[in-house]
């Protein structure tokens, strides 16, 4: 049986915190819960954790845990922190649900440290299963239109989308693979450790190598993207 919670790649999320050097603030874009807060705070007991999160039942929950929560527009709202304040910003499984990634990316560039980590997590468009999905002419399970999800990636794009909105600004430091679809927990673990590209979820841990000055919002515009992008 699939076991769904691996699509979180917490476990890659923990691989990815025990390598750093330790990280004395996080903010979690689209928390949830808070799974993958408390993953840090394990990692560091002493870290301060910060949420973005709008769903009332999950603010609540994220409160109860000691978690600093903010309501509000990832996807139009500048995020209420400091330029380069914190250490670690995560987007796990939300940035497929979003039209403004360029504002997003902005954002969590802008309230990051250089030298501080992004951890991305995302579905895998070139997953073994939507390859298979899409040699039947199958839609891809990321990208149906009648779920939540309103983009797809690759590792290719994940990284195209950095390099060509921050030029020089983000460097991988790590990149793992969870689940692999269709197979149960004893497969999937150690076929998503072997083959990361073909796993369901990509995960990637980028380190900022310089300060941010808006990149991500001067490229919709240099490229003339024929798409009515909010850019602030």
């Amino acid at each position: 049986m699939i076991d769904r919670t691996l699509n979180y790649g917490r476990h890659v999320l923990k691989r990815f915190l025990c390598a750093s050097d330790g990280f004395a603030s996080a903010l979690d874009i689209g928390a949830g819960r808070g799974d993958d807060l408390m993953t840090v705070r394990e990692a560091n007991p002493s870290a301060r954790l910060f949420a973005i999160e709008c769903f009332p039942a999950n603010v609540d929950i994220l409160k109860e845990k000691g978690v600093a929560v903010h309501s509000l527009n990832i996807e139009k709202d500048p995020f209420p922190f400091e330029a380069e304040s914190l250490d670690l910003v995560i987007g796990n499984q939300i940035l497929e649900h979003t039209k403004e990634i360029f504002w997003i990316l902005d954002q969590a560039s802008r309230v990051l440290k250089v030298g501080g980590h992004l951890f991305l997590g995302v579905p895998n468009l070139a997953a073994l299963h939507n390859r298979i999905l899409l040699a039947l002419g199958r839609q891809p399970s990321p990208l149906k239109n009648n779920s939540a999800h309103v983009r797809g990636y690759t590792k290719p794009d994940v990284l195209d989308l950095l390099k060509s909105g921050f030029p020089g600004g983000y460097r991988l430091r790590d990149f793992g693979g969870s689940n692999f679809y269709p197979f149960p927990p004893i497969m999937a673990r150690p076929l998503a450790r072997l083959f990361p590209s073909m796993a369901w979820g990509i995960f990637f841990d980028f380190v900022k190598e310089k300060p941010y000055r808006g990149q991500f919002l001067e490229y919709p515009r240099q490229m003339q993207l024929e798409t009515n992008f909010f850019l602030g």
